[in-house]
């Protein structure tokens, strides 16, 4: 029996969304030269991924004589968010406290990159202390506009 297939990339996926992101378009027989380079690719197995991952939605493809010309449907940073939002919620409820504590446990972080976390933590604290600041002004002349 087939296991199901994941909306998420497989690691041969992955590689093939990198080849994508890197070119406008790119027919299978490139996409598995490219891939062949590291480790064999079968032409026939990577038109099969190809066609997988434009039914996910991750490729689109169109037909110029008998070639199909793959390109990719997504970009590279919304699939990198979909790729963490899956990591969050099944390996840590959710929480990104808990994803960043495991990272902070489990990595080796030198002082200079705790450094620039720390910095892009307090800019991101600043920003949504402005943001509430803002919103909670806008609210405050809505009402006092509502009572005269």
């Amino acid at each position: 029996m087939a296991r199901p297939k994941s909306e998420n990339l497989t690691d041969a996926e992955q590689a093939i969304m990198q080849i994508l992101w890197r070119s406008d378009e790119v027919s299978v027989r490139e996409i598995a030269q490219e891939l062949s380079k590291s480790k064999p690719a079968a032409y026939t197995t990577v038109q099969t991924m190809c066609k997988i991952m434009a039914e996910k939605g991750y490729a689109q493809f169109r037909k110029d004589g008998r070639a199909f010309l793959y390109s990719a449907k997504i970009s590279e940073k919304d699939a990198q968010q979909s790729a963490l939002k899956t990591l969050l919620n099944r390996f840590f409820g959710g929480s990104s406290q808990l994803l960043t504590q495991h990272l902070m446990d489990e990595s080796d972080v030198d002082l200079d990159a705790l450094q620039q976390l720390q910095d892009q933590i307090d800019q991101k604290a600043k920003q949504l202390n402005d943001d509430n600041l803002n919103s909670n002004s806008n609210s405050n002349s809505n009402s006092n506009s509502n009572n005269k």
